[in-house]
C-alpha cells in the first residue's frame, strides 16, 4: 500500500515559502519539491481557498505564505488538505454478523480512535515557526565548524 505524504508535502512547500524573501513561482517550488508544477499549483490552489497563501500573477509574482507561521500548526494544514486517513489499517467486514469479528473490531476502533486522537493532538501542538526553527538548528548544525575531539 502506497502511503500518503501529501502532508508532509504541504509542509516542506509551505516552508520553503516562508523562508523566501519574494514570491516563489511554482516552478521555484516544484524544483525544490522535485515534483511537476501542475502538482505544486494543485496542493497551492487548496491552500489559497483555506487562506494560508496568496499568489500574484506577472512579472514578479509567485506564491506567498499569507500567514504568521507561529500561527498554523500541523493540524492546521492537515485539515485544510481533507483531513486524509492516518492509519492504513481497517477492520475486516466479511462477516459482519459473526461475533468474533465484532468484538475483534470493537477494540481496533477504539485502538484506531485513540492513535487517532493522540496524532492530531501532537499536530496541533506543532507550528510551522517550530518546523522552521528546527530547520535553522539543523542548517547551523551542518554548518557548523568541525570540533576537535579531546582525549581526558
Amino acid at each position: 500500500m502506497k502511503r500518503d505524504s501529501r502532508l508532509s508535502g504541504v509542509l516542506h512547500v509551505l516552508l520553503h515559502m516562508a523562508e523566501a524573501d519574494a514570491p516563489l513561482t511554482s516552478e521555484q517550488l516544484a524544483k525544490a519539491m522535485q515534483t511537476n508544477p501542475v502538482v505544486i499549483r494543485r496542493i497551492l490552489g487548496g491552500l489559497r481557498d483555506a487562506g494560508f497563501v496568496r499568489s500574484e500573477k506577472g512579472h514578479g509574482g509567485g506564491w506567498t505564505i499569507a500567514r504568521d507561521p507561529a500561527s498554523v500548526t500541523m493540524r492546521d494544514v492537515y485539515d485544510a488538505i481533507g483531513r486524509p486517513n492516518l492509519i492504513a489499517m481497517s477492520n475486516r467486514t466479511d462477516a459482519p454478523g459473526c461475533l468474533v469479528e465484532q468484538a475483534v473490531n470493537a477494540a481496533l476502533e477504539s485502538s484506531f480512535r485513540e492513535a487517532e486522537a493522540l496524532l492530531l493532538d501532537s499536530f496541533a501542538r506543532v507550528t510551522l515557526a517550530a518546523l522552521a526553527a528546527d530547520f535553522h538548528r539543523r542548517m547551523t548544525a551542518r554548518h557548523a565548524p568541525e570540533q576537535e575531539h579531546i582525549h581526558g
